[in-house]
């Protein structure tokens, strides 16, 4: 029987349940969430892998309007998947847009879809918060835009669907080799995973602009015999007013999010851990493309 193997590139607007939706397909949480927007700042690597195929997701940022050099790198990234693709699933949130006319007017959103060569699934989440009438009268009217190949209504949270989707893929995923072993789940090392799941604690406790003003560094990853593996991370800050609000009076917010990431890391890893927290300030780093490129940052052209 003839393998199936291929990329699919998962875009959409910010906060639209793009990493919910890959960990779900996967069976495995890759991507980190949290009810905030732009918590993706990279491309993120899942795999699915049968006997008979290999889906490759490619997990994107939101697409947004950069206001700073971070979030052009973003921006990048989405474009960067979108040629790579072999099939686009394009995601709207239908509790938030429920005509879906505010995301496909968006001339930034028009231009990663328009390439009529790449085939485009369009997916509706969400949909477990609205009537059925709600969903079939936008199933309707976003048909008129003959820009998807199909359209499926789905709950990302809630499992809905998902098997369609995983179907409708392999209706137009190429015939071709795996590109990767079976047993493989991404392309990313332990220290980008560990890096990531501090950062969604990050967004999980703090508010206002702290968590889009860190960025999670792992200066040192020592897997030891007969000891817990040792991680050394450290938090960046952009201000010199925002080390304190990370740390906490007597020092309890660090202590308590350093508890939190660690529980994640060791179940995540399936290995206990002693993680160790140190918060640093770099002004404006998130524009400084010298630092930028220091925490993985890098223009696809420059890789």
């Amino acid at each position: 029987m003839s393998v199936k193997a291929g990329f699919v590139s998962i875009i959409g607007k910010p906060n639209v349940g793009k990493s919910t939706l890959m960990n779900a397909l996967i069976g495995e949480k890759l991507s980190i969430t949290a009810n905030k927007p732009q918590t993706t700042r990279k491309k993120i690597i899942g795999i699915l892998s049968d006997e008979n195929y290999q889906i490759i997701f490619q997990d994107t940022p939101g697409i947004l309007n950069p206001e700073y050099l971070m979030q052009e790198r973003m921006y990048e990234y989405i474009t960067e998947a979108v040629k790579d693709a072999d099939l686009l699933l394009f995601m709207i949130d239908i509790s938030t847009d429920p005509t879906g006319q505010r995301t496909l007017s968006d001339e930034r959103v028009y231009n990663l879809l328009k390439d009529k060569s790449i085939k485009k699934i369009l997916l509706i989440n969400k949909v477990d918060l609205v009537s059925q009438n709600e969903v079939e009268a936008l199933i309707r009217q976003l048909e008129k835009n003959d820009l998807f190949e199909k359209i499926i209504p789905i709950s990302a949270t809630a499992n809905y669907n998902l098997q369609t989707v995983i179907d409708t893929i392999l209706e137009y995923l190429p015939e071709h080799p795996k590109y990767f072993p079976d047993d493989q789940l991404s392309d990313a090392n332990e220290r980008f995973f560990v890096s990531e799941i501090i950062r969604e604690k990050i967004f999980e406790m703090y508010q206002e602009e702290i968590p889009y003003s860190t960025e999670v560094v792992i200066e040192e990853f020592k897997e030891r015999e007969n000891a817990k593996d040792y991680i050394r991370a450290v938090i960046v800050v952009e201000k010199e007013t925002q080390k304190p609000i990370i740390i906490g009076a007597k020092g309890e917010m660090i202590k308590k999010l350093g508890r939190k990431a660690r529980e994640a890391i060791e179940a995540f890893l399936g290995r206990e851990v002693y993680l160790e927290l140190f918060v640093k300030v770099r002004e404006k780093w998130r524009s400084n493309p010298h630092m930028l490129k220091s925490f993985g940052y890098i223009k696809p052209d420059e890789k």
